[in-house]
């Protein structure tokens, strides 16, 4: 049931609201877990980053998928969504130097309703990094 206000809201604009507040919990979820947030919906011309965060040497690119149920969240990071993530990381690590030497890692955080996100961490690993 929409609140008051977003039933005037695009199908389009009620997902893009939601996804925002689906990365907003993915962030703090990340805090908690002693993260530090480099970079919210980084844009580079070849693709997108949700979230780039750091914790220690580690330094984690995270898809995050607001989905009904589990299975459907994971199946929505295809291998060419993959890719493209891929690209954009690399990107930004050509962006930002200093951070090239950290071990990189994909993970998935997953908001499901009335549920307590999901963080799977090494969700996959791209083939040419």
């Amino acid at each position: 049931m929409a609140k008051a206000g977003e039933s005037a809201l695009k199908p389009r604009q009620r997902a893009y609201r939601a996804g925002r507040k689906a990365e907003m919990i993915a962030a703090a979820l990340l805090r908690l877990k002693g993260y530090r947030i480099l970079a919210r919906d980084y844009r580079a011309g070849v693709g997108e980053l949700d979230i780039v965060a750091r914790r220690g040497r580690l330094l984690a690119v995270i898809e995050v998928k607001r989905r009904r149920d589990l299975a459907t969240a994971l199946a929505a990071v295809t291998a060419r969504q993959q890719r493209r993530i891929a690209r954009a990381a690399a990107a930004y690590l050509a962006r930002h130097q200093g951070l090239g030497e950290l071990d990189i890692r994909f993970d998935v955080i997953v908001v499901l309703p009335h549920r307590p996100p999901r963080h799977i961490k090494d969700a996959w690993r791209p083939e040419d990094m």
